[in-house]
């Protein structure tokens, strides 16, 4: 039995738009699940999950469901997972955090793979406290970043990495693991970026030795959710507390302001729907989700396959990057185009794309992509099928 893509879109209600969406780096499409999820979060919880009443001891039982579902998707622990309104925030409160351990005469490693959240945080700490900061550069012609430069870029003197688990621009799935055991080896810490990796790979925060993984809900087709998930809970009691409450233990250090627990309801249920892709899927929610996700990435490995196909017979057309171990995301150029145009184009056949980047890409800078006109990025859903491939490679040629 194979992957029931027309089952998995049976489940999601946007998809009658008559749209084709290659689009997941502006968010997953929603599932009605979750949807319904947040609807009745919305009407039987409340702003806190402090009191005796109903509401709040409902309120407290969606956090505290939300905090597992996330440890299941990477395989950590509850008590390690912060949760907020947005991966890119809870990095920055993060860096603030961490400041002290960044000072004069450290160093940062920073990568150009990176999406900015994963980043800017990360230079602001530097130019304030004179940190070194430190760049994983990319092969230009397969876009790879190659492991060995960890040994050369990782000092004596650095104390943190920040690294994408996955490239949400060219797909690049960089070595992770080994610049997080050279890190450790000097004492430092590997904050890792997930945003790009989920849901096209099983993530395991001991397999990748991170310290900290960041996650973004609606990468996945969750509400607007971001999450950091800490490999030791105890770390969180070692760091400077960011909340408000003076007395905060644990992850509620890193959580300023209250939550959205309509939100974190429907990010349970996008996890569960994740664990469900593969209706064979049984066990516990990590041993479903291993089965699903394993059986999504089987069917986007041959889907992907014939992208690459149908873009190679585009005469005009530029793939950037041609990582050997990557997510199904890729970039590409027209000759004569700007970004925006073909992305306009292919909107009038109502394909949706995404034509640069929010904030920029440092990536494409270095590659000089931007200064030719920037590129257009296309991504693999659960829902995305070999028709809508073959429709995209139609609209693609009309605009040779």
């Amino acid at each position: 039995m194979t992957y029931d893509v027309a089952r998995v879109r049976g489940l999601i209600p946007s998809l009658g738009d008559g749209w084709i969406h290659l689009d997941p780096q502006a968010g997953m499409l929603v599932p009605d699940s979750v949807s319904r999820a947040v609807s009745t979060g919305f009407r039987t919880s409340s702003f806190s999950h402090i009191g005796r009443h109903g509401a709040a001891s409902r309120s407290g039982a969606i956090l505290d469901a939300a905090r597992e579902a996330v440890a299941d998707l990477v395989g950590g622990d509850p008590a390690g997972v912060v949760l907020g309104p947005d991966r890119a925030v809870l990095l920055a409160w993060l860096a603030e955090s961490l400041s002290s351990r960044l000072g004069l005469g450290t160093g940062i490693v920073l990568s150009r793979l990176d999406d900015e959240a994963n980043v800017a945080p990360w230079l602001r700490i530097a130019n304030r406290y004179g940190a070194h900061v430190r760049w994983a550069e990319v092969e230009i012609e397969t876009c790879e970043m190659p492991s060995w430069q960890f040994e050369e870029l990782i000092g004596p003197t650095a104390r943190l990495v920040a690294l994408t688990a996955a490239s949400p621009i060219v797909g690049s799935a960089p070595g992770v693991r080994v610049a997080a055991d050279r890190v450790h080896d000097v004492g430092g810490l590997l904050v890792a970026d997930a945003f790009g990796a989920a849901p096209y790979a099983l993530i395991d925060i001991d397999d990748l030795n991170a310290d900290v993984v960041a996650l973004s809900a609606p990468s996945w087709g969750g509400p607007q959710v971001g999450a950091l998930v800490f490999r030791d809970p105890a770390f969180l009691d070692r760091i400077p507390s960011m909340s408000l409450n003076p007395y905060a233990k644990g992850a509620e250090r890193l959580e300023v302001g209250g939550h959205q627990y309509a939100l974190l309801a429907g990010l349970t249920e996008s996890i569960d729907f994740l664990a469900g892709l593969d209706e064979r899927a049984t066990g516990t929610r990590r041993e479903r989700l291993e089965i699903s996700i394993t059986s999504l990435q089987d069917y986007h490995d041959q889907l992907f396959d014939h992208l690459m196909q149908v873009l190679e017979k585009i005469d005009n057309l530029t793939v950037i990057g041609r990582a050997s171990t990557r997510i199904p995301t890729v970039s590409f150029t027209m000759a004569g185009m700007q970004a925006e145009k073909v992305a306009a184009k292919l909107a009038d056949a109502r394909i949706g794309t995404v034509s640069g980047v929010h904030g920029g890409s440092r990536l494409l800078d270095a590659l000089g992509v931007n200064d030719e006109g920037g590129a257009v990025t296309i991504g693999l859903a659960p829902y995305t099928t070999r028709y809508e491939i073959d429709q995209l490679g139609r609209a693609l040629s009309a605009l040779e």
